[in-house]
C-alpha cells in the first residue's frame, strides 16, 4: 500500500454505518493510510432509519468507529455533524462525545483565510423538510437500487467489466432528480452567500462536487456506498476530492494522480 498522506483537513460524510450497502472496508482503509489534523464527519454515519426496519451490523462497522475514536484520542480533533439519517445525535450538539465535538454546523478557516460553512445539507432538502414519509419510501426504494447494483457489478466483475452505478445512471436519467440536484447546490450555496462566506462544504445527496456558484465554492464531500470519495484540505489551503477505490484497487497507482479532482476550477479549488 502507498505511503501515508497526511493533510490539514479531511471531510466524509454518509457512510450508512448499519446497512448493507455501508463500504466499511474501504473507508477502514481509507482512515488507516490518512492523517489530518481535523476530521470532519457530516452527517449520515449510522443509518438510524434502516437500523428501525433491521438491524445490520458488521465488525467492519465496529472497527470504523473505533478508528474515528483512536484518531480523536490521538489528537485529530473530530467534529461530528448529525444528518438526517442519524438526527438522534442532534439532541446533543454542543456536548462532547469522548474527544468527539458535536456540532449542528461550523465554519471553517482554510490555511489561506478563506472561510467555509460546513452542514449536511438535509435542512435544505424539500422532501425532508416538507414530506418526510416519501422521504422515507425514497430510502427504502434506494435500498433495493443498491442491492440490485451488487448483484450487477458481481456479474460485470465476472465478465472482467469495471463497476458501474445504477442509482447514479437512474439520477441522471430521471429529470426530475437531476433538476432535485441542481436546486439543492443552488440553496446551499445560496445559505453561504447570505453568511458572507466563500464557500460550503456538505454531503447529503451522495454526488461529489466541487464547482462555483454565483460565486460561491460549493464543495461535496460524496459518499461511502458508492462513490468512495473524500474531501481533502492540503497544508496550503487547496481542497481536492480524493476517490478512494483507485488506491484500495490500484495500490501502485501515482498518488498524484489520485488527488485529481471530480471536477476542477483551473485545476482545483485553492
Amino acid at each position: 500500500m502507498a505511503s501515508e498522506l497526511r493533510f490539514r483537513s479531511i471531510w466524509i460524510s454518509d457512510i450508512h454505518l448499519g446497512t448493507a450497502g455501508c463500504q466499511a472496508d474501504y473507508l477502514l482503509d481509507f482512515l488507516k493510510h490518512t492523517e489530518s489534523e481535523q476530521l470532519y464527519l457530516v452527517g449520515d454515519i449510522i443509518d438510524g432509519w434502516a437500523m428501525k426496519r433491521s438491524w445490520y451490523w458488521q465488525q467492519s462497522h465496529n472497527d470504523v468507529i473505533q478508528k474515528i475514536l483512536r484518531k480523536a484520542r490521538k489528537g485529530t480533533q473530530v467534529t461530528y455533524i448529525p444528518g438526517n439519517h442519524d438526527e438522534g445525535a442532534r439532541q446533543f450538539i454542543g456536548l462532547m462525545f469522548g474527544d468527539i465535538c458535536i456540532q449542528d454546523e461550523v465554519i471553517h478557516t482554510m490555511a489561506n483565510g478563506k472561510r467555509y460553512l460546513v452542514i449536511h445539507g438535509d435542512q435544505f432538502d424539500g422532501v425532508i423538510q416538507c414530506a418526510r414519509w416519501l422521504a422515507v419510501v425514497g430510502d427504502q426504494a434506494y435500498e433495493i437500487t443498491l442491492k440490485l447494483n451488487r448483484w450487477f457489478n458481481r456479474a460485470r466483475a465476472r465478465m472482467g467489466l469495471g463497476y458501474w452505478s445504477l442509482s447514479q445512471y437512474l439520477k441522471h436519467k430521471v429529470k426530475k432528480a437531476v433538476s432535485f440536484v441542481s436546486d439543492f447546490e443552488e440553496a446551499v450555496a445560496s445559505e453561504a452567500k447570505k453568511r458572507d462566506l466563500d464557500g460550503v462544504i456538505c454531503g447529503h445527496i451522495h454526488k461529489a462536487e466541487m464547482r462555483i456558484i454565483d460565486g460561491i465554492e460549493y464543495c461535496n464531500d460524496g459518499d461511502w456506498v458508492e462513490s468512495l470519495t473524500a474531501l481533502v484540505e492540503t497544508h496550503s489551503g487547496e481542497l481536492k476530492i480524493i476517490t478512494w477505490q483507485k488506491m484500495y484497487d490500484a495500490q501502485t497507482a501515482d498518488i498524484a494522480a489520485l488527488l485529481t479532482p471530480i471536477t476542477t476550477l483551473e485545476g482545483s479549488i485553492a
